[in-house]
């Protein structure tokens, strides 16, 4: 197993975070190996591309994968296929990462932070499990066109075959048994096929492997109202592409920031797993190091689980940044004024 963690630190907020993930992880785990390359905006700026097929076949040879964050005002004119997030999206499609997992867990010191009453967030520990490489972000055909009345068009593809929808549905199962054992899954069946398609493709597999886990179906725009009710109903939620980016961002901000929460993505074994924060690239403060880098370190406890086989390292630096916040050490959006190196040092202090 490499101990090799690329490092794609990105735009924005990138450099900063990732560079304090990178500097707690050589505590917990000095083994590892870590490099770096480029990707989004700066790799654009730099190479041309969003993404290089150098670092493309560097992130394949890894054992896992950090990415901070792509994008920024400064590329928004850009061609779409030179656009910063193409850059990600080329290396969650070349990885073949199907799996997503988006944990949102509210640590306790962070209770009063959240907008619901306490009640309805303290405990909370959701795990979604995000289809993350087919759907409507990855259909075609696509594009903006103008018609001959002269009104123009934008248009993609929501596509899903029934092989995409199972090996996700399976994920999402296998995690659960580890869990409570229940699986909601969230998607548009009532007016969208691709929707209908993905509730016959899981229930059916659950018929065939889903003994010790219980599934039921929600409509997406049901489980963001009852997301906001009663969060803490749920334990596993699986959901498609699009629907998955816009829950788990809405859960996030139940624990009190998006700035907290790391993902997984995960694909077949022996595929380096991509491990992100799930907030974006913060243009508005970069460069004035006061982000929040608690979720990308998280993801590189993610990272020490799920790929690079060290849970003893994965749970200590999970620990450290929950003692950190009991201890009080906060960043901007936490409502405190720790800066991004002072949050990372409260966490090392904490190991």
């Amino acid at each position: 197993m490499s101990k090799t963690v690329l490092l794609l630190a990105g735009d924005g907020i990138g450099p900063e975070v990732v560079a304090e993930a990178q500097r707690v992880a050589e505590l917990v785990a000095p083994e590892l190996v870590f490099e770096d390359a480029l990707v989004g905006g700066a790799a654009f700026d730099a190479e041309g591309d969003a993404i290089s097929d150098e670092t493309l076949a560097r992130a394949k040879q890894a054992g896992a994968v950090l990415l901070g964050a792509v994008g920024g005002p400064q590329w928004a004119e850009n061609p779409r296929d030179k656009r910063p997030e193409m850059g990600l999206l080329r290396l969650r499609k070349e990885l073949d990462v199907f799996a997503n997992l988006r944990p949102a867990y509210c640590f306790g010191p962070l209770v009063d932070a959240s907008s619901l009453k306490p009640e309805l967030i303290e405990g909370l520990d959701l795990m979604f499990v995000r289809e993350l490489t087919s759907g409507v972000y990855f259909g075609e055909p696509r594009g903006i066109e103008t018609g001959a009345d002269g009104e123009r068009c934008g248009y993609e593809m929501s596509r899903y075959t029934a092989s995409e929808v199972e090996r996700v549905a399976r994920v999402a199962f296998e995690i659960a048994r580890g869990r409570s054992g229940r699986v909601v899954s969230a998607e548009k069946s009532n007016v969208m096929e691709s929707g209908l398609l993905w509730r016959q493709e899981v229930t059916a597999l659950h018929e065939a492997e889903g003994e010790g886990v219980e599934l039921s179906h929600i409509l997406a725009d049901a489980c963001a109202m009852e997301l906001v009710r009663a969060p803490k109903q749920f334990d596993v939620i699986l959901c498609g592409n699009l629907f998955g980016d816009i829950l788990s961002d809405a859960a996030a901000m139940l624990t009190g920031s998006i700035g907290m929460l790391p993902s997984a993505s995960l694909g077949a074994p022996g595929v380096p797993g991509l491990y992100e924060p799930v907030h974006g690239s913060a243009p508005d403060i970069a460069g004035q190091g006061i982000a929040n880098p608690c979720a990308t370190i998280l993801s590189m406890s993610m990272a020490l689980r799920w790929s690079l086989g060290m849970e003893a390292a994965a749970d200590r630096l999970k620990q450290a940044v929950s003692t950190a916040l009991e201890r009080g050490a906060r960043t901007r959006d936490l409502g405190g004024d720790l800066t991004t190196r002072q949050m990372g040092e409260a966490i090392i202090s904490a190991l």
